[in-house]
């Protein structure tokens, strides 16, 4: 008789869960969705990576030549330290062009890499990604954009309604109008920020657990400055339950520009021809306290999510590889302690690739960690290690 019931069980709970990937709209469901606001939910998020270049490569997750994501990498990510991890997800690859409908193979994969992360008990921010450049901020597109984020979100917020508040849906990426990086005008970001609108309307309206999710949106471009400036909090129908997303490469000249002469970064630098002049410690402190003063101290939480900076290893001599390296790390530990001390979610960009002008800090294929001492630093920023091994004598 038990092991009936049994059987009876779990096949209505198949039957539940068949049944709320269906329909469009279910009943609001409270179950495994918490009380706490976004800024309060940060408290408990931790560190976070990136698996990127991966399943937001246009042509296919392999496709830039990153392996098929595994289990094992995920578990690896999770043992080193990481609680969150951000899943870049391009679906236009896999959807076709006139209705918006998505493969159901391929959603099925996402779904697949999202729970190798919610096994793990850690929290997964899945987006929608640059996929391809056709969420232009324009009024000439805005029509068309809306629409069919509509469509394409509605679909996966149906797909992944069952999951619990450990799935955040962030809504879309950096969205610009191609190539333009100056502020914004008026226009581009009022058109985004009605994006922002859609993407939650669409969520809210799939019920369920989506009623009450935590979803993530963001600042134009990601940019801290124009989301301060320009970015509007889109209307909820739950309060406080939104997360703001930017990123931070600062200085560019640093951060990613692998062709640069700047090779020092902060107040240990002492080169002035190696140093920018802008972008240092004072300068992260006050862009992520605009984030804390607008957003957190508001009941918002806020992901940094993505930063980082290149590794650099053809300088010329072991001497000045190691001299960037030693600069890297505290470029990473100081930003990344900055970032939590004012309230904001650490998610570290890697975009998979070892060696000369890469963001890799995990072997893609074997899981094992590639780079340690930037590990440490994301995921144990407490102790500031200053650059040891300098030139022109400068010592710790």
């Amino acid at each position: 008789m038990r092991k009936r019931f049994l059987l009876l069980f779990v096949f209505m709970s198949i039957l539940s869960i068949a049944k709320s990937q269906t329909l469009d709209s279910i009943a609001p469901d409270t179950t495994g969705i918490r009380t706490l606001t976004s800024a309060e939910l940060s408290k408990e998020m931790g560190s976070g990576w990136n698996v990127g270049n991966s399943l937001e490569a246009i042509g296919g997750e392999t496709a830039w030549g990153n392996p098929l994501i595994s289990k094992r990498l995920i578990d690896s990510v999770k043992a080193a330290g990481f609680n969150v991890i951000r899943i870049p997800v391009a679906w236009s690859k896999f959807t076709n062009a006139t209705t918006f409908a998505i493969d159901t193979i391929f959603m099925k994969r996402v779904e697949e890499v999202v729970n190798y992360v919610l096994d793990n008990k850690m929290y997964a921010i899945m987006n929608m990604h640059w996929d391809g450049g056709w969420m232009q901020p324009t009024f000439a597109k805005q029509e068309y954009v809306n629409n069919r984020l509509a469509i394409m979100w509605k679909q996966i917020a149906i797909r992944f309604r069952h999951y619990d508040d450990h799935l955040i849906f962030a809504g879309t990426n950096e969205v610009m109008v191609a190539k333009d990086y100056g502020t914004p005008k008026q226009e581009y970001y009022t058109v985004q920020n009605g994006f922002n609108q859609t993407f939650i309307n669409t969520v809210r309206s799939t019920g369920g657990h989506n009623y009450y999710r935590y979803l993530a949106v963001q600042g134009f471009n990601t940019n801290i400055d124009h989301t301060y400036n320009f970015f509007i909090m889109p209307i909820d129908i739950v309060a406080k339950k939104l997360f703001v997303e930017v990123h931070y490469y600062d200085p560019y000249n640093f951060a990613l520009n692998g062709n640069s002469s700047i090779t020092q970064w902060g107040k240990y630098a002492n080169i002035p021809a190696n140093t920018e002049t802008w972008a240092n410690e004072s300068y992260a402190d006050a862009q992520f306290q605009k984030m804390k003063t607008k957003f957190v101290d508001n009941g918002y939480g806020v992901i940094i999510g993505e930063y980082g900076a290149n590794s650099r290893l053809n300088l010329g001599s072991n001497g000045l590889n190691a001299t960037y390296a030693g600069f890297r790390r505290y470029y990473m530990q100081y930003i990344t302690q900055s970032i939590v001390k004012h309230g904001l979610v650490p998610v570290y960009w890697d975009n998979g690739f070892l060696g000369d002008k890469s963001m890799g800090i995990f072997n893609r294929s074997t899981g094992a960690i590639a780079n340690p001492e930037i590990v440490k630093a994301i995921v144990n920023p407490i102790d500031i290690i200053k650059p040891v091994k300098m030139v022109n004598g400068l010592d710790d």
